[in-house]
């Protein structure tokens, strides 16, 4: 959430990185209304207290000298029905008010480049360097055909069980899903990370904590007769494990990292990525999860990126790093790099992790906190999250770049200790 103050000293800042966001300045013009409205109110109120003081002190003091002080009472009377009227409009102006402020989202960082949608993303770099098919001879196929084949894979079983966009994993498949997970949880260990199982089931207040409340309900999956969701990531529950805490300086950064299943409505994406395992209802994540000092978190961002690039590097495929357009940014975010992975069988890079910096945002909505060494008042953290990588989708990545002719699909070596050793996955 964007500090009052900001909002109150700074608008048109504000309104220009709403105008980057493609949002509706409305709003904006609304809340300062409302805030002129609420400190003018709070200057009346603030005064007829003053004044309903003052008249209290005389009636003692008339009192005391055994006079009449009906008048003064009666005065007392009414400004009291003032000022509990004015109180109640403030009550009304501060909800709504709020209510908007809810909906700002995060002010895009100033090297962020501006454009209406994921067009106007930025590439950064690319690392590695694609296969050549046609130079081995036959086409690259896409993971829904080669799964199925494999009979690793299956849509319609899938689909049968639940609906559409869920897959059932069978054998190597399934022990492929495994294997990534366990991997990626070992080398994110190692680069200082502290592995965290969280409930997979999550309350309203902790969707509104990390921005996904209220504005993006329509994206999540609600437990009937519970005020329960099921996590979209990670990143909620985790951010959540702090929430309305201290941190002392001296515990920072504190660095997460999680497995967790993802579940999403995919609201509004209907007719895009319908086939194979892109865009699921349900699929596995590895999530990085970081509270920092707000002095450190830009550099935190590039070392988080470099930890979701390091299992790309090291399943060695190919894949590009992208900085999200104002137009592309995740409501909650300041900055986004997007790592994308190259998929032959879609002759595309298609993104496999999202490493976002959100500043205070995040901290503002969950109070996440941190004292001072020095002493002085508490602060809010930064928190930043990203991918470690989206598990389905590096399947996705291993299927199509690591086929054979054949139809068979190599083992990444460094997959292989976790695999029992099985180098080629065969039908």
């Amino acid at each position: 959430m964007l500090s009052r103050d900001l909002l109150r000293s700074e608008p048109d800042r504000v309104r220009a990185a709403l105008a980057a966001r493609q949002e509706d300045l409305a709003d904006l013009d609304r809340w300062l209304a409302l805030d002129e409205e609420r400190r003018s109110m709070i200057v009346e109120v603030e005064e007829l207290k003053r004044q309903r003081n003052e008249a209290s002190k005389a009636i003692g003091l008339i009192k005391r000298e055994g006079g009449d002080a009906e008048a003064e009472i009666a005065a007392v009377g009414e400004l009291k029905e003032r000022i509990e009227a004015i109180e109640g409009r403030l009550g009304g102006v501060d909800d709504e008010a709020t209510a908007i402020a809810q909906r700002f989202p995060n002010l895009p960082a100033e090297d962020v480049p501006e454009g209406a949608d994921e067009s106007a993303n930025r590439v950064e770099r690319q690392v590695g360097t694609p296969r050549d098919f046609a130079a081995e001879g036959f086409a690259a196929q896409a993971h829904w055909d080669l799964g199925p084949a494999l009979g690793i894979l299956d849509f319609e079983r899938g689909a049968k069980v639940t609906g559409a966009r869920f897959t059932a994993y069978f054998g190597a498949g399934a022990r492929l899903e495994r294997a990534l997970i366990n991997f990626m949880l070992d080398l994110h260990a190692g680069h200082g990370y502290t592995e965290v199982l969280p409930p997979f089931i999550i309350s309203a207040d902790s969707l509104y904590g990390t921005g996904q409340l209220p504005k993006f309900a329509a994206d999540a999956f609600r437990l009937e007769g519970f005020d329960w969701y099921l996590a979209p990531t990670a990143e909620v529950p985790v951010t959540n494990l702090h929430r309305d805490e201290v941190l002392d300086e001296a515990d920072l950064p504190r660095r997460y990292c999680a497995y967790t299943p993802c579940f999403r409505s995919e609201a509004g994406s209907y007719g895009k990525d319908v086939r194979g395992l892109i865009r699921q209802h349900q699929f596995n994540k590895v999530e990085l999860v970081q509270f920092v000092h707000p002095e450190r978190s830009w550099e935190t961002l590039e070392a988080l990126t470099g930890h979701a690039e390091a299992v790309l590097q090291a399943l060695e495929l190919p894949y590009q790093v992208a900085t999200l357009a104002t137009g592309d940014l995740g409501f909650a975010a300041a900055k986004t790099y997007d790592l994308e992975v190259w998929l032959p069988g879609q002759d595309a890079y298609r993104e496999i992790s999202s490493c976002s910096n959100f500043t205070d945002f995040q901290a503002r909505r969950a109070n996440l906190r941190w004292k001072p060494a020095e002493g002085g008042k508490p602060r809010y953290l930064h928190t930043l999250n990203g991918s470690g990588l989206a598990v389905g989708r590096t399947v996705v990545a291993i299927l199509e770049n690591y086929q054979q002719a054949d139809g068979t699909v190599t083992v990444p070596e460094v997959l292989r200790p976790y695999m029992g050793g099985l180098e080629r996955i065969e039908g």
